[in-house]
Order: structure tokens, then sequence, then C-alpha cells
């Protein structure tokens, strides 16, 4: 689709506007109604809206600017813009970012406030040049996918039960792992949201804050003169019960959320690695000590996202015998079982997927498993220790939300089989 062919004023009819925000004041972006480069950006931005995308792709090739959206963590291709339009549209954005249009040579990043249908909404922007002139790149950021509730997550009864047991205690350190995008921070954003922020100080260092709590909880950016480290210091002066930081990422970052931990604090990260038990060796590499590591932890989880079926079109499919075994699925799980795929429909765009859904794995730090990790203990120790109080790993579980007919083989052994391959 080429989103030049819509000329009406779709911004007027559809009450999508751009909000600038000066000296603390927040006004709407001027334009004037006709101009096409206003019309095109109201379009991109209400199409996005629309179709549940987390993330527009503005990218320059020879001859057009290509628009793909992302969409349950894949992009598509919606549509293309002649260079002519296209200087003229990024100029906009770049203006609704607070970037500076002139500047061409730099990467810059900004954050684009909106208004649609009267909901508050905003987008994280970053430009930057490339070959054929610059990449504009939007995460879309809306408060409603904020207040996700717990239980919509997918965990298994048991495992959202020890999560909850988990993020009651009082002090100790949780930990959310999982690569980019596999949804740590919305895990760790639901946990909060079941805290008591009117009677414990829940304050949170993230780069960037991408959501904005309603109620009795501080939230802080990572600058260059605001590390991680520098603030979570600072935080430890101001009477926390519960700190969130979006992400341990150095040894001194640990070391303040080793000692936040031990010392009568809740601390809840997130951390890069491909499981849960990898974990407690990534800690280690960053020079924590292996007995500080047993006495704080609380519970690791880790997890993926996959597609979810599309609940209007899934239906009953034969899958080869050689992709269910790829997840470990033999003849003696197929009794009760409900393999589904979607064969594409309206409410799925065609796709057969409509949502995600998280895989998970947990292990919480009971005592044999504390006592294994203060000792050094290796992999297979540590495998050992979890699998003694009821570990299951991500796989598996991805295996169960397959024979429940939630996702296809095919989604849970792209998320998961590479940390599983030996």
């Amino acid at each position: 689709m080429d989103v030049t062919q819509e000329t009406g004023n779709w911004g007027a009819a559809k009450k999508f506007r751009l909000i600038i925000r000066e000296q603390g004041q927040m006004r709407e972006m001027g334009g004037e109604e006709v101009s096409l480069a206003v019309n095109i950006v109201d379009n991109i931005m209400m199409n996005a809206l629309d179709t549940a995308t987390s993330d527009i792709h503005l990218q320059p090739e020879r001859d057009q600017l290509r628009i793909r959206f992302r969409q349950d963590g894949v992009l598509h291709d919606n549509g293309q813009l002649p260079p002519e339009q296209a200087q003229n549209v990024l100029a906009r954005l770049k203006l609704a970012a607070s970037m500076r249009i002139d500047e061409q040579r730099e990467p810059q990043d900004g954050r684009i406030d909106m208004e649609y249908n009267g909901r508050r909404l905003s987008a994280r922007a970053s430009c930057v040049p490339c070959l054929n002139g610059e990449k504009f790149v939007m995460r879309l950021l809306d408060p409603e996918s904020m207040k996700v509730n717990l239980a919509d997550l997918g965990m298994i009864p048991e495992v959202e039960a020890k999560w909850r047991e988990a993020i009651g205690v009082p002090y100790g350190l949780i930990l959310v792992t999982g690569p980019t995008g596999s949804g740590k921070t919305s895990t760790l954003y639901a946990s909060l949201n079941q805290l008591d922020s009117k009677t414990r100080n829940i304050v949170t260092v993230e780069d960037p804050i991408e959501y904005e709590f309603d109620n009795n909880i501080a939230q802080v950016g990572v600058t260059e003169k605001m590390p991680f480290p520098r603030v979570m210091r600072a935080f430890l002066r101001q009477d926390p019960d519960v700190m969130m930081v979006g992400e341990i990422r150095d040894p001194d970052s640990l070391a303040i959320a080793i000692q936040a931990g031990l010392t009568g604090h809740l601390v809840m990260s997130t951390l890069h690695t491909n499981n849960a038990i990898e974990a407690i060796g990534r800690m280690v590499d960053m020079d924590a000590e292996s007995y500080l590591v047993s006495a704080v932890i609380v519970a690791i989880m880790a997890q993926r996202l996959v597609r979810r079926n599309c609940p209007k079109c899934a239906e009953p499919f034969p899958y080869p015998r050689e992709e269910l075994e790829t997840l470990g699925i033999s003849g003696a799980d197929m009794p009760g079982a409900t393999l589904l795929k979607g064969k594409g429909c309206e409410n799925c765009r065609g796709t057969g997927f409509k949502g995600r859904i998280g895989v998970f794995e947990l292990i919480t730090g009971n005592r044999e498993f504390k006592n294994v990790v203060a000792a050094g203990g290796s992999y297979e120790d540590v495998l050992n220790a979890a699998r003694n109080q009821g570990f299951h790993t991500m796989m598996e579980d991805g295996k169960q939300k397959v024979l429940r007919g939630l996702t296809t083989p095919d989604e849970v052994a792209k998320a998961v089989l590479t940390q599983a391959i030996d």
C-alpha cells in the first residue's frame, strides 16, 4: 500500500494530534491540515496504532523510503514513499521528537508525544544517518499496555504462584533474563503493579523510561551524568522498600544490587542471559562472590515471547512428526493434545497469529539451590538442584503450550531452540 494514496484529512476525522512539549508546557504541533507531509505522518501513526504495531521503521533506499511495522515481533512491509515526500515527512517527525532537522550526520534520539481518540500516547524515536539518507525508528509506547495483568502473561499456575510468592518477599534479588524483545520489562511492570505502592516506597531506574506509572512510584531515567550505579547509590539514601533496575549490565550495578538486597531492600532487575541457570555464572563472571549470590537470590525467571495462534481462524493441523520431535513431542504426548494452526483471516491480517504469549522457566532460591551456588557448583549441579524443586525449561513450557493449541512448534523452536543447543 502506498500511503500517499490517502489524501483526506484523517487527522481531523480520527482526532489524531502530535503534541509538542516546550518549557514544561504541552501544545498541539502546528502544520497546515492540507499539507501532504502532515497527512502522511498522521496516516502512518494511526495505521500503526490501529494494528497493534510496536515499532515503526522508516528505512531509506536508493529510490524510496520503505515503511515497515513490527507486529507481534515480526516486521511487515507497509508501503513506501518517494524521496521528495520522504524528506518532508522525516522533517516533521524530527521536529515532533525535538531533534535538529539540520543535523544529518550524527545519530539523534527523542520522544514524540501524541493524542489519538482521546488517549495520550508517546513514541521513543531514533534517527541514524545511513547510506541513502536517515533511518527513523519509533517504538510506540501505550500506557494501557503497561497495565498488563500478571495472570495474562502465560505462566502456568505453578510458576505464577511461585513468582507471586517471590515478589512478595521483603528483601533480596529477583532477576528476569532473556534477550532484547523477550518481554522482560513487561513482566517487571506487571510484577510492580502487584505491589502496594501506597505503603511501600517503590523507585525505578530505567534506560529509558518507557512507561509512566500512575501513582506513588518514582522513576529516574539514565543519562551520561547519571548512570545506573550513581542513581542506585542515590536511591539507597531515599529509604526505598523496592528498587527496580532496568538492567544490570556492569559489575558496579551488580555489586550495589546485591548489597541492597542483603540489607533489607527488594531489588528487581533484568540480565541478558540465555536461560535462568546461566544467570548464576554471569553474576560470578561480573565479579560477584558465589556466597553473596547464594545469599541474595530470591528467584530467577527466564522467558521468551512466541506468537499466539489466532483464536478466530485456528484449526486442527497435522504437524510433521519431525517438527514435533524437535520439541521432544512423542506419541505418548498426543492423547488429549490439541494441535492447532491459524490459517489466516482478517482478524490476524492473514498471518495466522494474533498477539503473543510467554514461555517461562523459573528457579527459586530454596535451601538446596543456595547451598549448591555457595559451593560454586557446576552448571549440571545447579541444574540438578533446580530440577529437585520442580524446574521446567522454556522448551518444556513451550511444548505444553503447543500441545494445548496456543502456538506452533515452529514458533517455540525459533524462540528457545538456540538456547537448548549444547
